[in-house]
């Protein structure tokens, strides 16, 4: 059979991407751009999705879970503001395509990404590997209320939304190391925003409200309780 859909030439798109997308969204810092223009989206999206990969949307990925739309991946990457010996913690690996920029910009560093689907572990291990991306360590797990393992982290990224921010979400911003950063989306449709929080002393954290956005929520992720009248 034919195939009708036409090639894409992903360069271009990437270009494109970065020139429509990222930088009109305020994502300014020349090491996120770069990063961008080096990991290639499309290998990073499933195969179905390959030719939209660098369309304004998020792709969804199994497990009532997205890739974020390339815009908000920047913002998110600008805010975090990851150094090249930085110890990166990831809360949701999904296809792969956050933990290699993640590993790119923190390349004399190490980013642990945790997934809860083992398939998606499995799966974005054979991209980075692929790409001869090594300075990545993803495992299995729930980690909606902190990864231990690894800590204290130079910055947390977390891929999914929270809707409510528990005790479990505090022993996460524990985990930070003095100075390091931590990128949340918080709250329920219609209003959800982008947090960053910076571990300022031992016993102290600044919140940082950035912008409004909406994010489906990782899974397993407390919600607040609905009353029925």
């Amino acid at each position: 059979m034919q195939n009708l859909m036409p090639d894409v030439n992903f360069e271009l798109a990437r270009r494109n991407m970065i020139a429509q997308q990222v930088r009109p969204w305020d994502v300014l810092d020349d090491r996120v751009l770069d990063a961008m223009q080096h990991v290639p989206r499309e290998d990073f999206v499933p195969a179905e999705y390959r030719n939209v990969a660098y369309t304004d949307l998020e792709l969804p990925i199994g497990h009532e879970q997205v890739l974020m739309a390339p815009k908000l991946v920047g913002r998110m990457l600008q805010a975090l503001d990851i150094q090249p010996h930085d110890r990166v913690l990831e809360v949701g690996t999904g296809t792969g395509y956050t933990t290699a920029l993640l590993a790119r910009l923190a390349h004399e560093g190490h980013v642990y990404s945790v997934d809860l689907q083992p398939e998606f572990t499995t799966a974005a291990r054979q991209r980075l590997a692929s790409h001869g991306i090594r300075n990545v360590t993803l495992e299995t797990g729930n980690a909606v209320n902190g990864w231990d393992a690894h800590e204290p982290y130079d910055a947390i990224a977390i891929t999914g939304s929270l809707p409510l921010l528990t005790d479990g979400f505090q022993r996460i911003r524990e985990s930070l190391a003095v100075g390091g950063r931590l990128f949340v989306i918080v709250g329920e449709a219609p209003t959800m925003e982008a947090i960053l929080i910076t571990r300022m002393t031992d016993n102290e954290w600044r919140s940082e409200g950035l912008f409004e956005t909406l994010l489906p929520a990782l899974v397993h992720a407390p919600r607040p309780q609905r009353f029925v009248f």
